[in-house]
């Protein structure tokens, strides 16, 4: 049985990086581009019989998630035994329910798409809503940056340790670094207006003299992140760190990190960094998923990466 990774255009540095780790060279696709726009990907190798991977971050454009449904068709059309969509980052996963009137639930529709271009197995990282696994009819392995940044806030003072999450729908995820801690809990509370705009924001939780670290699975316009780390110094934390996952970082977010009172933010490669901060320290996930690969090719557990959940 034989093992093929490819990447999309979106992740070929991470693809690389995960092949090499697992001790395979990076399949050979291109992509030819017609004058209008249009594109179609093509492997350049034979893939009949065997298992193959393909590695593609689906976040905007929305050409990098139709490239892995056609990289996936032309798998399948190929004869692979196997194809393993490995995401990264998986767009369209806020869109998870009806949160009002007339709306799509995006990351049903991405999946439904996924399957119907003949996927037999996804996997991913940190999505931004747990549920978004059961919309798949093929097994998901949902891994977590957890794997990587326990063993970071690890290495900070858990004496004056305080771990904050920066709204409501990270307080699962913030009480359970807390928990394997042994340390405080804080939460911001935000009220929004709009998308990507804060209307008001307050800090539950003793954080004075405390150093902070504010978990979080992806960073889009910084505005909350900042916004909570400015508050947590306001209210007599003597540091905040932040750990997420996705590093989005659209619009005027890089401006906004570099204009906080942030120490530090620690992100992974899910997604490539469009440019550099002095405040960002990127970490790779391509060992974590090469590591799965290679037990999901014997047939292995890979429970023992689920460090927090």
């Amino acid at each position: 049985m034989g093992v093929k990774i490819f990447a999309g255009r979106a992740s070929e540095q991470l693809a690389s990086n995960i092949a090499k780790s697992f001790g395979a060279s990076l399949g050979d696709v291109k992509v030819s581009v017609f004058s209008d726009g249009e594109f179609q990907p093509s492997f350049e190798e034979t893939v009949r019989g065997q298992d193959v991977f393909i590695v593609q971050s689906t976040m905007p454009p929305t050409e990098n998630l139709f490239e892995l449904l056609l990289l996936v068709d032309a798998a399948r059309r190929a004869s692979a035994r196997k194809i393993i969509a490995v995401i990264p980052y998986f767009g369209f996963a806020r869109q998870d329910r009806k949160d009002k009137p007339r709306v799509a639930i995006g990351a049903k529709l991405v999946a439904n798409m996924l399957m119907a271009a003949g996927v037999d197995r996804v996997m991913t990282m940190d999505l931004h809503a747990d549920q978004i696994q059961g919309f798949f009819e093929v097994p998901v392995d949902h891994l977590f940056a957890s794997t990587l940044f326990f063993k970071e806030v690890e290495k900070l003072d858990r004496q004056n340790l305080v771990v904050a999450a920066p709204d409501a729908g990270g307080a699962k995820r913030a009480n359970s670094y807390a928990k394997n801690l042994n340390c405080g809990l804080a939460l911001c509370h935000k009220h929004r207006k709009k998308a990507n705009e804060i209307a008001e924001m307050t800090v539950i939780g003793d954080v004075v003299g405390k150093d902070v670290v504010i978990i979080d699975d992806m960073c889009d316009t910084a505005s909350t992140l900042t916004t909570a780390a400015d508050l947590l110094i306001e209210k007599g934390a003597k540091s905040v760190r932040a750990f997420t996952t996705h590093a989005v970082l659209s619009g005027p977010a890089f401006e906004r990190i570099a204009a906080s009172k942030l120490t530090e933010l620690i992100v992974t490669d899910t997604i490539p960094l469009q440019k550099q901060n002095e405040k960002i320290r990127v970490l790779s996930v391509a060992d974590l998923f090469a590591d799965v690969i290679k037990r999901l090719v014997n047939n292995e557990s890979i429970s023992s990466h689920f460090v927090i959940s």
